[in-house]
């Protein structure tokens, strides 16, 4: 995991200040993996290190950080002292992140001492970083020599889901939590949502979704499961008629099939056609709504669906 620099710049908008609780290190059965963080501040928090005990006495200490500026490097059993049987242990970096700190952050990879490290940089570490931004990256936070590297967060792929139906609920639900993606969800009015959302989802409701589609950036990847066919051809139409990074689109062979004469017939071409994938998620995992959305989750995340957003577009789609 990595640190997400917007969700702390807009966490210390709103609150001033927060404390940074982060996994730095974890040995046997522990709850979270390392890079796991929760911010906090007075009278809240989000996110979370793994929960229960460990994490009620994780959020007080940060609040002590919070109040007097002292990071913090602790180790925790997670034992019976906390109530909990994992087994396991974890190392937790608590720091104060305010307006000034945060100017200090730049670049692919966070690297800065730990509480209680030396204030120059050793060598090992210099090395070590010259070796991870060589491979374009750090792996997962690393503790060296009194020093913290941290890789920073990954831009999030825009992902436009068109469909508030039982698999549109079960996508949304199942890749909200990911930081890897920041989801629009479309569909042709508001009542077609559900009241409750996941937090970072942008609702569109839209009399016309191939229309808003138009909205999207280049880059974005579009999955359509509407409740109407008629909708999901002309989704399909307006997409192959732009650049987009990947489409997907619900639906069995025969629906398939038509599609592909349709949209012969709306002048694209079958390379233009082929940059739709259907059906959409793992067909071994079976048709319930959440079986399709671990399949579709899993096709995205392993980039099976990314294409390039350069387009071949027919001469008679370019002018539609």
């Amino acid at each position: 995991m990595s640190l997400d620099a917007d969700a702390l710049r807009a966490a210390v908008a709103a609150h001033g200040a927060v404390a940074r609780v982060v996994v730095a290190g974890i040995k046997g059965s522990v709850p979270r993996e390392v890079g796991a963080a929760m911010l906090v501040w007075e009278g809240g928090q989000s996110g979370t290190i793994g929960g229960g005990a460990l994490e009620f006495e994780a959020a007080a200490r940060a609040r002590i950080v919070l109040r007097d500026g002292t990071d913090r490097l602790d180790h925790a059993p997670l034992g019976p002292g906390l109530g909990q049987c994992c087994g396991g242990a974890v190392t937790l970096l608590t720091e104060r992140f305010d307006a000034a700190r945060l100017d200090h952050m730049e670049g692919a990879i966070f690297a800065r001492p730990a509480p209680g490290g030396p204030a120059q940089m050793p060598l090992s570490v210099r090395k070590a970083l010259r070796t991870a931004r060589g491979e374009g990256h750090a792996a997962s936070l690393t503790l060296r020599a009194g020093w913290v590297l941290e890789p920073m967060a990954r831009a999030t792929r825009p992902l436009w889901i068109y469909g508030a139906g039982h698999v549109g609920r079960a996508l949304v639900h199942t890749l909200a939590p990911l930081p890897d993606f920041a989801i629009t969800w479309v569909d042709t009015g508001p009542e077609r949502f559900p009241e409750a959302l996941p937090a970072g989802v942008t609702v569109l409701p839209a009399a016309d979704p191939a229309l808003a589609a138009g909205r999207a950036s280049e880059d974005a990847v579009h999955l359509i499961l509407t409740y109407s066919h008629a909708l999901d051809l002309a989704l399909c139409h307006a997409l192959l008629s732009r650049p987009a990074a990947g489409i997907g689109l619900i639906g069995s062979a025969t629906k398939w099939a038509r599609f592909r004469s349709r949209l012969r017939q709306l002048g694209h071409a079958d390379a233009q056609i082929s940059r739709i994938t259907c059906p959409i998620g793992d067909p071994a995992l079976g048709k319930h709504p959440q079986a399709i959305a671990v399949g579709v989750a899993s096709s995205l995340l392993s980039g099976q669906m990314m294409q390039s957003s350069a387009y071949p577009a027919s001469a008679e789609a370019a002018a539609r």
